[in-house]
């Protein structure tokens, strides 16, 4: 009997993970929206499922805006510029 308990804890805290690192967004705020209205607290779900406002949202908090200091996009890296881009050629066979 807790052989049954234990795996289905560890097939819980898989779904969990897989549920918040592979769904997309929206499903994502959707489960938090579904839990909310069922009377969990939304700021830990947003949290847990990482739905919380990002760059997106203005908040400032990642960094990436132009307050950093730094001016436009960044610098490609040195040399030839062959070398900073790979080109994949796809040939079709004629048969």
């Amino acid at each position: 009997m807790w052989q049954e308990i234990v795996a289905g804890i560890v097939v819980a805290i898989a779904a969990l993970h897989a549920a918040r690192k592979y769904l997309p967004a929206s499903v994502r705020e959707r489960i938090v929206f579904t839990l909310t209205r069922r009377g969990l607290p939304q700021d830990r779900l947003a949290r847990f499922f990482h739905t919380e406002s990002s760059c997106g949202s203005g908040c400032g908090s990642c960094g990436s805006c132009d307050s950093g200091g730094s001016s436009g996009p960044a610098a490609p890296p040195p040399g030839d510029g062959a070398s900073a881009r790979r080109v994949i050629r796809l040939h079709v066979s004629k048969t």
